[in-house]
């Protein structure tokens, strides 16, 4: 892993090394492993490096706006990010910063704040009639500015089936991403806080954000609560009302994505919490209970792996659609049947949250909750 802390080629800091140095500070602090100072200091020192790496990867845009860049070059906003930015968040939490030229200070707070803005603003839709698919809670995968003068010129996609259409793991980032924004936000202590807009501005942005992408899930998902891979998929019109009853991952014509649902779940479970904890009982009461119930399919056949010559943990899982990288079994028209990095790893993080709530033992964040 330690090449990744300064593999400056990637936009997905957050994903690599909050899951493995991001975790072991945090199970170190919270005394589940044992302590070991200069372990510690590692993985801090790794922590503040990838914030700072991943910040400086970087494309300033019209209209105040900016963000991390994709892989695809300064152009390209990808939605996924939205959960990276995470490590900036982290790493400016542990004292550090962007050193720029002439000795410039850029805080990674901002730069966190100022992507997560960028992603609110044009990779979620709300209703608003930006174009003839605006659907709110509607995510596109990529979204395309002009280097020249940095105005916003369209969607695209990258995994998903059009730019008009919704991949639903990216749709699921952005549930999980501004579900644990809004956690970290609202603890980070005013002395910790350098932003130009105020706290309450950009809560109030990311809750709007987080709300309606999983009221769009919900609207989007089967009876249990699992998504097939894009919601504009071609072969779905041959399902009839697929909503209405529980997905089907050996169907003739379109693969479910295990992934997307078990991101999904958290995101739900996340945000049903902090609405709850905001006084919003209701809302974040139905949120709660739907990420539980797209758990509860995860976590039983045909979902959960039970052959114990299989390597995977989460059946069912895509990883990229339109390049044809999914296995596809004999005699079966779509794939199925294997697992991802993405649907395993998440899966676990799922298991691990509600382990810990049920058992009313330390809720699990990204960052330090007693700085």
């Amino acid at each position: 892993m330690a090449p990744h802390v300064t593999h400056t080629g990637v936009h997905d800091h957050g994903f690599n090394n909050i899951s493995t140095y991001g975790n072991l500070r945090r199970l170190m602090c919270e005394g589940r492993i044992p302590d070991n100072e200069w372990e510690l200091r590692f993985y801090e020192m790794a922590l503040k490096a990838s914030g700072a790496v991943q910040a400086a990867r970087w494309s300033d845009v019209a209209q105040g706006h900016g963000f991390v860049y994709s892989f695809n070059g300064p152009h390209s906003l990808f939605v996924d990010t939205i959960r990276t930015v995470r490590v900036l968040g982290l790493a400016h939490q542990l004292g550090h910063c962007l050193m720029g030229e002439g000795d410039k200070r850029i805080s990674l707070l901002e730069r966190s704040v100022r992507h997560a803005c960028a992603t609110a603003t044009f990779s979620v839709y709300y209703g608003n009639g930006r174009d003839a698919y605006d659907l709110p809670g509607r995510t596109v995968h990529e979204c395309i500015f002009n280097r020249n003068d940095g105005q916003f010129r369209c969607p695209s996609s990258q995994q998903g089936y059009s730019p008009f259409s919704t991949w639903t793991r990216g749709l699921a980032w952005a549930m999980l991403g501004f579900s644990e924004e809004l956690e970290f936000i609202y603890s980070l202590k005013e002395e910790l806080w350098d932003c130009a807009e105020s706290k309450a501005d950009i809560l109030g942005l990311f809750e709007r954000a987080a709300r309606v992408t999983s009221e769009f899930y919900i609207e989007n998902s089967s009876l249990d609560g699992i998504v097939y891979w894009d919601t504009g998929a071609p072969g779905l019109a041959k399902l009839g009302d697929y909503r209405s009853e529980p997905a089907d991952p050996y169907n003739a014509y379109e693969p479910v994505d295990a992934s997307a649902s078990a991101i999904a779940a958290q995101g739900l479970l996340r945000l049903g919490r902090y609405l709850q904890d905001q006084g919003d009982v209701d809302s974040g009461k139905r949120f709660f209970e739907a990420g539980l119930t797209v758990a509860k399919a995860l976590m039983d056949e045909p979902y959960l792996c039970s052959n114990a010559k299989h390597q995977g943990l989460l059946l069912h899982s895509i990883y990229h659609r339109p390049n044809g990288w999914d296995f596809i079994p004999p005699g079966s028209q779509i794939p199925c049947g294997e697992s991802s990095m993405w649907g395993d790893y998440h899966l676990m993080e799922l298991a691990n949250l509600l382990k810990r709530l049920a058992g009313n033992e330390t809720y699990p964040v990204f960052f330090d909750t007693v700085l």
